[in-house]
C-alpha cells in the first residue's frame, strides 16, 4: 500500500469509525496509534518509542493491508508483535504481517499454541516488553481466555498509565467469560491487578470499542460482581 493513502488523524479521541482513518496520540517518549480493521471492529495499537522509532504492535487483528499501510506511514522499524490472546479476531493478519516484516511475535504461553505462528518469545506476569527505549509490563489476565495478557505504558513524563487491555476489560465490563469460575478468575485479577493498582486517570485502550479510563469504570466494580458478567 502507497503510504499516502494512510492518513493518520493526530485529534486523539479514541472513538473511531469502523474502517476509518486511525488516530494518534503524543505522549513523553511515544505515540500511540489506534486503528479499527475488520468486521468485529477490531482494535489494534501501534506504539512507537519517540527516541529510536522502534515500534511495537499490539494485536495483528485483520486487514494485513491497511495494517501494512499504517506501518509504512508511521513505524520505519517494527520491533516486535504482541497477540494479547487466542482469539482468531486477534490474529488473522499476524502471519502475514510477521513474514511480510520479520517482526518476532510474543503471546503468553498459555495462548501460544492456538496461534498461527510460533511465538518467537513468551512472556508471563511482570515480564518486560521493550520498545527502543521503552518497557511496556505485561500483566497476565486469566479468565475471557487462560493466557491473556495486558501491556502497560507508563509516561514518564506524568506518570500516567496506559493500558492495553486485549478482550480483559471495557468500557462497562470485563470480557466475555465461558461460565463463572472464569468469570471470577477474571474479575479478581482485574481488580486486583488493575483497578487495585493504577490510578484512576489511567487510560484502558482494549481490543473493541472506545477507550475508558479506570476512574471511570471502578464506580461499577460491585456492579460488575454481582450481575456476574
Amino acid at each position: 500500500m502507497d503510504q499516502r493513502l494512510m492518513r493518520i488523524d493526530d485529534h486523539y479521541t479514541g472513538v473511531l469509525a469502523q474502517g476509518g482513518d486511525p488516530q494518534r496520540r503524543t505522549i513523553a517518549d511515544a505515540t500511540i496509534t489506534k486503528i479499527s480493521v475488520g468486521p468485529m471492529d477490531n482494535n489494534a495499537y501501534l506504539v512507537v518509542d519517540a527516541s529510536t522509532g522502534e515500534s511495537l504492535l499490539i494485536d495483528a487483528a485483520n486487514e494485513a493491508d491497511r495494517l501494512t499501510g499504517l506501518l509504512e506511514a508511521a513505524a520505519p522499524h517494527l520491533g516486535s508483535i504482541v497477540t494479547t490472546h487466542q482469539h482468531p479476531d486477534h490474529w488473522l493478519a499476524l502471519a502475514e504481517i510477521a513474514a511480510a516484516t520479520g517482526a518476532p511475535t510474543i503471546a503468553h504461553p498459555l495462548d501460544a499454541p492456538a496461534l498461527p505462528v510460533v511465538p518467537k518469545h513468551t512472556v508471563t506476569d511482570g515480564d518486560l516488553v521493550e520498545v527502543g527505549r521503552l518497557a511496556l509490563e505485561v500483566i497476565h489476565l486469566s479468565g475471557h481466555t487462560e493466557g491473556s495478557i495486558a501491556l502497560a505504558l507508563t509516561d514518564p513524563a506524568n506518570g500516567r498509565v496506559h493500558l492495553f487491555s486485549g478482550d480483559s476489560l471495557f468500557p462497562g465490563g470485563v470480557g466475555k467469560t465461558a461460565d463463572a469460575q472464569m468469570f471470577d478468575s477474571l474479575y479478581r485479577d482485574v481488580t486486583t491487578k488493575l483497578f487495585e493498582r493504577f490510578p484512576d486517570d489511567t487510560v484502558v485502550y482494549p481490543g473493541h470499542g472506545r477507550d475508558t479510563t479506570l476512574g471511570d469504570e471502578r464506580p461499577f466494580l460491585a456492579e460488575w460482581q454481582e450481575r456476574g458478567w
